[in-house]
């Protein structure tokens, strides 16, 4: 039984070793590095960590960032909004966008919500981080 238990272990490890692993063949960069690139660049602080221990992607002396790939688009808002109100500060997305015009639909969705919302968006891409 523990012998069972040990392998389901090292399984579960592996498994979830090798899906972090994989993340630089799903997108050009880690969030984390878009997120370190354009928080530096903007006066900002990474992973503020709230009293609740919800983790603010970035915050600026004005702004509450969320950061997402486009196709998580519909997270970014609410996450934002929520750390806004926490920090008394404007609500902000940046949207990484990688897949250029496929990424489009994706944009346009977080664009009308957040022009609705009072949301400010920006857009980051892989060349922005050259």
């Amino acid at each position: 039984m523990q012998r069972l238990l040990f392998l389901l272990l090292v399984l579960i490890v592996s498994s979830s070793v090798s899906a972090y692993a994989a993340t630089p063949k799903q997108h050009k960069y880690f969030e984390k590095d878009y997120q370190n690139a354009w928080c530096g660049a903007n006066r900002g602080v990474t992973e503020f960590i709230l009293p609740d221990k919800a983790r603010v992607d970035c915050v600026t002396p004005t702004h509450a960032i969320e950061f997402d790939f486009a196709k998580k688009w519909a997270e970014s808002i609410g996450q934002s909004l929520y750390y806004a109100e926490q920090l008394g500060k404007r609500a902000g997305i940046v949207l990484i966008s990688e897949n250029g015009k496929n990424d489009e639909k994706y944009i346009n969705r977080v664009k009308s919500i957040a022009s609705y919302h009072d949301i400010d968006l920006w857009i980051i891409t892989p060349e922005e981080m050259k």
